[in-house]
């Protein structure tokens, strides 16, 4: 049976699934699931890795400012982080809107900016991983070692082409 076929026989059974929610109530429900999850995190003493890819966050609530682990925020919304913010472990920040990084940011593994439109390094950013900067403003306009020397808080290497 071809998939044409099957499609006209279960519409005209009057089984076709119609979607319960609309698309804004579906956001709405995954913002709701996502900020349990922040707080349950929180909860447990903001220790191991935090997965929020995907996510309809624009920041993080007030109170975390230590992630004890990586932190994924890769395709999600967010677009500030706040003032001294550390993660212990790895930093994923690909294809966000986000445009700024806070002062005191710390990461102590790999930060990655891959696809974001940061424009510009805090002086006083550490990193003591590898900084991912494919496909950035920040990329194109300053060398690795300008970077370097506006930034001496980065130990790694720098990325980009």
């Amino acid at each position: 049976m071809k998939l044409t076929q099957l499609y006209k026989q279960v519409k005209e059974e009057n089984k076709v699934l119609i979607p319960r929610r609309s698309p804004e109530e579906r956001e709405k429900n995954f913002l709701v699931a996502t900020n349990k999850k922040i707080q349950e995190y929180i909860k447990n003493g903001a220790r191991g890795d935090l997965d929020l890819s995907n996510s309809p966050i624009t920041s993080l609530p007030d109170g975390l400012t230590t992630i004890r682990g990586s932190l994924n925020l890769s395709e999600s919304k967010i677009t500030k982080l706040p003032n001294g913010f550390t993660v212990e472990g790895y930093l994923y920040l690909e294809n966000t809107p986000i445009t700024k990084l806070p002062n005191d940011l710390r990461v102590m593994e790999d930060l990655h900016l891959e696809g974001t439109q940061v424009t510009s390094l805090p002086r006083d950013i550490q990193v003591e991983g590898w900084l991912w900067l494919y496909n950035t403003p920040v990329s194109k306009q300053y060398t690795k070692a300008e970077l370097k020397f506006a930034s001496p808080g980065i130990q790694g290497r720098i990325l980009y082409t």
